[in-house]
């Protein structure tokens, strides 16, 4: 397979990509893969995108606005919605290549870009086919939840601290971690040790771009950000939901009950057994799993 860099326009910024070119002429099925919070491309989404390839599905994965090596002023800003729009954007971009199928795209997302997947599943006719890995679904009551009572008021705090600093002084913000080794002594967005030593490591070995930060905005708008109203619309779109048991990061009882809410009989649900959130960035071994069956899906439907 060949990687190529590309790039695209999205809402007046440049979006830049990799282009994972399965071998074979003609057009091919292609999935476009972005990823979570804070993610960029390195981020353990290459593994997924060679896979496809040799399988002969191209792939692209590309940098969100705001992050990495794509363009945007408002670095590390974190706009759910503004997401989605650069999948969308992607695809419009793809639909314009040669080797291309546009009657055969499809989407993958994981944790944040889970949710995302299952919201393009609903609202645009062009996704023919998507996985949905360990996704966001709610995100009040993922934070809710993940923070506790106590933190979650802190939370709510530099919430309400960064709305009127935005308010008073246009153009400034506030940022806290992505993550975080001690709750208690710091707010961060998702409060998990394992996260950031995670992701850490990662930055450390493959993915310097990633920043251990967002603005505190991007909190404010995950929490209206729910998958719940969009999956009762997905009523043809396969859709492969792949879930660690037990995660308790984004909640594996509401990825469950959102599968379930799916009215479509083209869908599939899976969950990793022995698996956590974490270790589908930090166990190779598992990451190949997902890879696996994400490439038996996609292989399957598009």
């Amino acid at each position: 397979m060949k990687r190529l860099d590309v790039e695209f326009q999205s809402d007046g910024a440049t979006v830049r990509a990799w282009f994972y070119k399965a071998e074979g002429g003609g057009r091919r099925p292609t999935v476009v893969l972005a990823g979570g919070w804070c993610y960029v491309r390195e981020i353990v989404m290459p593994t997924y995108a060679k896979a496809f390839a040799a399988a002969g599905v191209n792939a692209m994965i590309f940098d969100y606005r705001n992050l990495g090596v794509s363009d945007g002023d408002n670095r590390q800003h974190l706009d759910p919605w503004a997401q989605i729009r650069d999948y969308q954007n992607a695809m419009s971009f793809l639909e314009g290549r040669d080797d291309v199928d546009p009657n055969r795209i499809g989407v993958w997302g994981i944790s944040y870009s889970g949710g995302h997947a299952l919201i393009l599943a609903a609202i645009d006719p062009r996704v023919k086919s998507i996985v949905s890995q360990i996704p966001v679904i709610d995100g009040y009551e993922n934070m809710r939840r993940a923070h506790g009572t106590m933190e979650f008021r802190r939370l709510w705090d530099l919430v309400l601290k960064d709305r009127k600093l935005r308010y008073e002084r246009p153009g400034e913000r506030l940022y806290l971690p992505h993550a975080t080794e001690n709750s208690e002594a710091e707010v961060s967005s998702w409060p998990f040790p394992e996260t950031v030593r995670t992701f850490m490591a990662i930055k450390a070995k493959e993915a310097p771009l990633y920043e251990n930060k967002s603005t505190v905005e991007s909190v404010d708008l995950l929490m209206n950000y729910d998958v719940g109203p969009f999956v009762k619309r997905i009523y043809n779109t396969p859709t492969f939901m792949i879930v660690a048991e037990g995660d308790d990061l984004t909640l594996w009882d509401l990825e469950i009950n959102a599968f379930n809410a799916v009215p479509s009989a083209r869908k599939k649900l899976h969950v990793l057994p022995h698996t956590s959130h974490m270790t589908l960035y930090s166990d190779a071994s598992k990451v190949e799993t997902a890879a696996k069956l994400a490439t038996g899906w996609f292989s399957e439907t598009l």
